[in-house]
Formats: structure tokens, sequence, C-alpha cells
């Protein structure tokens, strides 16, 4: 075989492999790549706590359980928040409010008790205004913060500083490294349901 004959056949060959080639390349630019183990910060979770158990869920969109933390909780733990200083800890569906960076434990995410469900009791109870119960239904209603000074009590957060005893006056606490942990990852209005 001479070497036109060689020079001829690759030049043939250029347009077949360029032609099988071509789509596996495609097919390979288009295709979703593969998740990582580790949580986006954008992906959305949910937390669960079981006040029984003192344990706190985390998980995913779909789902999935990503990781249980110990948790304590308010000094008066067994059933659910009923008015400020009662020391219990609520029990209900919330989100995350906002988060303080600069809490005296360690760090904290804001809850949002109360919800209107707590508002009902509340306004029924006669602890809240019919305007305070506005208030916090137009604010829960709006995924923002419902106010904090009412009679129902407020600021419950989940925040460090350990979890060897109940001792909190209703929020639910972690150890800090637990803590840091969520703070980075979850954003704010995360859905929060805690379980008696």
């Amino acid at each position: 075989m001479d070497v036109q004959t060689l020079k001829i056949r690759r030049l043939l060959l250029i347009p077949i492999l360029f032609t099988i080639c071509l789509p596996v390349l495609v097919l390979s630019l288009l295709s979703k790549p593969k998740m990582t183990e580790t949580p986006e910060p954008s992906a959305s979770y949910r937390i669960v706590v079981k006040k029984s158990q003192r344990k706190l869920y985390l998980y995913n969109q779909d789902k999935k359980l990503l990781k249980t933390y110990k948790i304590a909780l308010g000094f008066n733990p067994v059933g659910t928040k009923q008015k400020q200083g009662d020391g219990a800890t609520p029990e209900g569906k919330y989100y995350i409010t906002h988060k303080n960076p600069n809490s005296k434990f360690h760090l904290s995410l804001g809850i949002s008790y109360p919800n209107s469900q707590d508002a009902a009791s509340g306004l029924q109870r006669k602890l809240i205004t019919p305007k305070e119960y506005e208030m916090i239904t137009t604010a829960i209603q709006a995924q923002a913060k419902p106010p904090q000074n009412t009679k129902l009590g407020g600021d419950i957060f989940l925040h460090g500083h350990g979890t060897d005893s109940d001792w909190t006056w209703g929020c639910v606490a972690l150890e800090n490294n637990d803590i840091k942990e969520l703070f980075d990852l979850l954003p704010i209005k995360t859905p929060v349901k805690i379980e008696p």
C-alpha cells in the first residue's frame, strides 16, 4: 500500500469517527452531573423535632433523613407552650424566621412561634387581643416573624449551649457544633415541625 492510499483512508476515517464520537460527546455534555452526598446550602430541607425522644431530625427535599441530633427542651418539657414564662416548648408547624449570629447561646435560629393555631388558642383563652391575633396570623400568612411580645410568649429558638438536661425557657437546645452545622446549612423559611 502506498503513502497516497494511506492518506486517503485516513481522510475517509475522520468523518466516520466524527459521526460516531459527536453524539457521545454531546450526550455527555448534556447529561446532569451526579449529585454529591454533601447537602447543598441551596437545597430545601425540613426539620422534625420529636420532644419525647429528645431528637431533631434533618430531612432533605426528598424526605430522606440526613442526620439526627440530640436536643434539650424547656424546663417544662411535657405539653405545648401555653403562655409566656411557662417553660414549655411549643408543638406544631413552624418555620425559621431569622438567624442570630450574636446569640448568647452560641448561634440561634428563630422559630415562627406563635403560629396561627397558637394565636387562635390564645384568643379563645383571652390571652391576646383580636388585634394581636390579626398581627400574628398576618405575619404567618406572609411567612414573616410573628409578634414576640404577647402573653403567648415568643423568642423561641433552635440554639446552642448543650443538651445535658431540659433547661431552656421553651427553646430547643443543641450542642454548639450541631447548631453551627444547622445555622450554616438551613435557609430562612425552612419548615420546622415540633411533635410531642
